[in-house]
């Protein structure tokens, strides 16, 4: 049985304006909520696998705000307008990126070259977030996980592996089964959602 905040986000995503477009082997999902604020979401046609989530607000004002990542990242494209100064900074900094698999979250942390017995990732429970930092005090880094959030579910530590290579630290947390009997409902909702294809005038809203 779905816990009570996660009833209350499935009825929020029922409510909401979903336009959804096929394009590039990807199932792409626009949703508008009642209050204003938008979430756009691609899977992989094949593994339905979630590429990208992102949310955009307005301001007090009604401004469109700027897109941001909750899964995925921007384009190198889009990247690119940034400016070479914030591109060459970027390319020795760490970088995260959370890409979700079937049954985990995963984050990856580019631009780490330090040995894997340096790292460690903890649960901090009061504050709802990973903890990772490196033994020589050369990084550290607080995640959220919001899909626990709006579903109401404990961080467990158990759940929690890592692994690095290739300069990069892969974290991955396990779904529970709470969550994962939630996303099976949040997707049945979104087989609903017809969509077109790439290149037809209208897409297809619900």
């Amino acid at each position: 049985m779905a816990s009570a905040d996660a009833s209350s986000w499935l009825k929020t995503l029922k409510k909401a304006r979903k336009t959804a477009l096929v394009q590039d082997g990807r199932k792409k999902i626009h949703f508008l909520f009642e209050n204003g604020r938008e979430m756009s979401e691609e899977y992989d046609i094949r593994s339905n696998d979630l590429l990208v989530r992102k949310w955009k607000t307005k301001s007090r004002l009604g401004a469109s705000g700027q897109w941001e990542y909750e899964v995925g990242e921007a384009s190198y494209a889009n990247a690119a307008t940034l400016g070479s100064e914030l591109m060459v900074e970027s390319t020795s900094n760490p970088v995260v990126c959370r890409r979700d698999i079937n049954k985990a979250f995963q984050w990856r942390i580019r631009n780490l070259p330090y040995p894997v017995d340096v790292y460690s990732v903890t649960v901090d429970s009061d504050d709802r977030r990973l903890v990772i930092r490196t033994s020589n005090k050369k990084y550290y880094k607080r995640i959220s996980i919001p899909d626990l959030d709006r579903a109401g579910l404990p961080l467990c530590q158990d759940c929690v592996s890592f692994s690095h290579a290739n300069n990069t630290l892969i974290i991955s947390y396990s779904k529970p089964d709470a969550l994962l009997s939630v996303e099976k409902l949040v997707q049945k909702e979104l087989k609903s959602v017809k969509a077109s294809s790439d290149g037809d005038v209208d897409c297809q809203q619900s």
